[in-house]
């Protein structure tokens, strides 16, 4: 991903609202947005970045930016609202540093309320999960405690933190904003529309697959839920003129990249049908999908195979291989996954 911010930049809706995207360098080579928007009587923050290095600074002088361009208050003090998207850090990991600078009721959906109400508990739950699921994906011992350390580092420097509301207990709108649940990048990930312009979070980005992870790590997440919610949001979204991501860069034509994220999709199951023709473990077809990626990108790597060979694993087009050794050892073990033979072709349309 980018990984320099520029300055802020500005957008208008075609009902008068006025929209500043602030950069934020969330981490080391991934550049993040947050937006402010005027409309009406609110004036909203729709994300916060990481709060990690330079990305509280980076949000602190785009609001002061957006407030000379926008006029108005000062901010953050004025702004009435903050709505996060989806339970990311990169999303909301900003909110205690802005809780000090204001009193603006913070919003989120249910389904990702835990985790900024709950973190400790929420970050210890999935690193479980995650550990097992490393495990069965045939990740060697070492490499698993290096990956472990990893996915915890920055995320233990965060804390809970209070939600004033969330989105389906409103009604899925704030005034002039409306809100789409669409789970699957995250569970309570929500898309966040006034007038033609949406705010897509991670849901749709242009150029790049928003990351999946598999179900088995967190509920609501997974490669099925993620292609439902995005045939939802096409319908949505129709008229929709712009979409404004969490990452890279606008996008005009949303039908077009929704197509072009489903084709990714669809290539990627194939692939895994076709090099399961012979069992081989997660970690054995994360190699071939993604080739030798390095830091965090190994894990990354492996999630993303995990959802896709667990959606094939629910529809019943894999079969574990070594399923009389998991029959005797009840305890978590590398599985081997094959082609279900006969084989069931792939739709066209996933």
């Amino acid at each position: 991903m980018d990984s320099e911010p520029g300055g802020v930049r500005l957008f208008t809706s075609s009902g008068g609202a006025r929209i500043a995207r602030l950069p934020l360098r969330a981490f080391p080579g991934l550049l993040s947005y947050a937006y402010v928007v005027y409309k009406d009587a609110y004036r909203i923050l729709i994300d916060t970045g990481s709060g990690f290095g330079e990305c509280n600074r980076d949000l602190e002088e785009g609001l002061r930016e957006a407030a000379s361009l926008l006029g108005g208050v000062p901010l953050p003090e004025g702004l009435t609202h903050i709505l996060i998207t989806h339970g990311h850090i990169d999303h909301f990991g900003g909110l205690p540093h802005l809780r000090e600078r204001t009193a603006a009721p913070v919003g989120i959906h249910e389904l990702d309320r835990r985790v900024l109400t709950n973190y400790e508990e929420r970050l210890a739950w999935v690193a479980h999960h995650l550990n097992g699921f490393l495990i069965e994906a045939g990740v060697r011992e070492e490499r698993r405690e290096q990956l472990m350390e990893m996915y915890l580092f920055v995320k233990q420097l965060y804390r809970s933190q209070g939600v004033d509301f969330t989105f389906g207990a409103a009604g899925m709108r704030l005034g002039p904003f409306e809100m789409l649940h669409v789970p699957g990048h995250a569970p309570g990930h929500v898309i966040i529309r006034v007038d033609d312009v949406a705010f897509g979070g991670d849901h749709i980005l242009d150029d790049i697959s928003p990351h999946q992870a598999p179900e088995q790590l967190t509920f609501y997440t997974g490669l099925g839920h993620y292609l439902h919610s995005l045939g939802e949001a096409e319908q949505w979204l129709g008229g929709t003129r712009l979409l404004l991501g969490g990452h890279r860069e606008p996008i005009e034509d949303i039908p077009a990249r929704i197509a072009s994220i489903r084709a990714l999709h669809r290539s990627r199951l194939q692939t895994v049908l076709d090099l399961l023709e012979e069992p081989h473990t997660i970690a054995e077809i994360s190699k071939a999908l993604f080739g030798a990626v390095k830091g965090y990108h190994i894990l990354l790597a492996l999630e993303e195979t995990g959802a896709h060979v667990e959606y094939l694993y629910q529809r019943g087009y894999l079969c574990i291989a070594n399923l009389s050794t998991l029959s005797k050892d009840f305890s978590p073990q590398p599985l081997r996954y094959r082609r279900q033979t006969p084989a069931i072709p792939l739709p066209e349309t996933i």
